[in-house]
């Protein structure tokens, strides 16, 4: 059972990816990018798709409504990049996306849809292509088996369902009956994503699916060692403790450091990357409160080192969120 870090934007930074493969992630993809930008050369927007050689297996994950953009984008990120695969978004549904017809609108135009994928499959013959798909815009045109077998048939390598419509967005329940119903109508392996957010509950979709990985995303937003957990849950052997609060704050320091740099601005701007890490912990409170008040990266480091030092802990040694 192979162990996936779904593609976030705004989270699943460099840095982010390489704390998730330290405690078990099988496989990691970069935050997901507009082909547009890459066709164009947008600095930033390659900044994004970096990865380190400790990082492989990575795939790199486009988003896009034009067959031909998507194609020139993903043999530029083949030749520049050479990552493991290339993975289509077919399931974002963040209005900007949907409003570029592209992410989960895509699921409202299936000979689209498919013309997409066939188009980036043809421009990248030597690299596998996989894709991520939804159920469908809302209950009533749920569409996730002839997705599924369209992108099959376009040579789609791989598929992730996550078991959610466009209209939900990331409410309600992921219906895991569906996904195992894509497991049953596709000769390619399916990946199970959706409400994975501890080591029991993935073995339980894990084992009534069938399918042949999970991909884990908010399950593993300050709580990376989610994966090694799972890993245990699926091997049937103890599951380990969670890290102590001063260890998590320690992970944190360097977290922080690896992605806020010097500039003033760095910690603002990446203050919704770290905060996951002690939002929600049982007694935490104080912390978070001092936190929030710190202005540059060595105002956060010296509040976390402080309380490292502390003889006080915020919470128990283990904690459980």
């Amino acid at each position: 059972m192979t162990l996936f870090l779904a593609p976030m934007a705004g989270f699943t930074d460099i840095a982010f990816r390489d704390i998730c493969r330290n405690f078990g992630a099988d496989v990691v993809e970069t935050e997901f990018v507009q082909s547009e930008a890459l066709v164009r050369d947008r600095e930033r927007t390659w900044k994004m798709i970096e990865y380190s050689r400790e990082q492989r297996p990575v795939g790199v994950q486009i988003f896009g409504a034009v067959p031909e953009s998507m194609a020139k984008a993903a043999s530029l990120v083949a030749e520049r990049l050479n990552p493991d695969f290339i993975d289509l978004n077919f399931g974002c549904p963040a209005p900007k996306v949907v409003g570029t017809n592209a992410g989960s609108g895509l699921l409202k135009d299936l000979p689209l849809l498919e013309k997409v994928a066939s188009a980036v499959v043809k421009a990248v013959p030597e690299m596998p292509v996989t894709a991520k798909i939804r159920l469908g815009w809302d209950r009533e045109h749920l569409v996730h088996l002839e997705v599924a077998k369209r992108l099959e048939d376009a040579g789609v390598r791989r598929i992730t369902v996550h078991g959610r419509t466009r209209a939900q967005g990331y409410s309600g329940n992921a219906d895991w009956d569906a996904i195992a119903q894509v497991v049953q109508t596709v000769s390619v392996p399916v990946i199970g994503n959706g409400d994975i957010k501890d080591a029991g509950t993935a073995r339980r979709r894990a084992d009534e699916s069938g399918v042949a990985g999970l991909m884990i995303g908010r399950g593993a937003l300050g709580r990376p060692w989610i994966f090694r957990e799972i890993k245990a849950a699926l091997a049937g052997t103890p599951i380990p403790p969670e890290p102590d609060f001063k260890s998590v704050l320690k992970i944190l320091i360097a977290y922080a450091e690896a992605i806020c740099g010097d500039a003033e601005y760095g910690l603002r701007a990446n203050i919704g990357r770290l905060l996951p890490f002690i939002r929600g912990v049982p007694g935490s409170r104080p912390l978070r409160a001092q936190v929030a008040q710190a202005k540059t990266l060595g105002e956060f480091k010296n509040i976390l080192e402080k309380s490292i030092d502390s003889k006080e802990d915020f919470c128990d040694n283990n904690f459980q969120r």
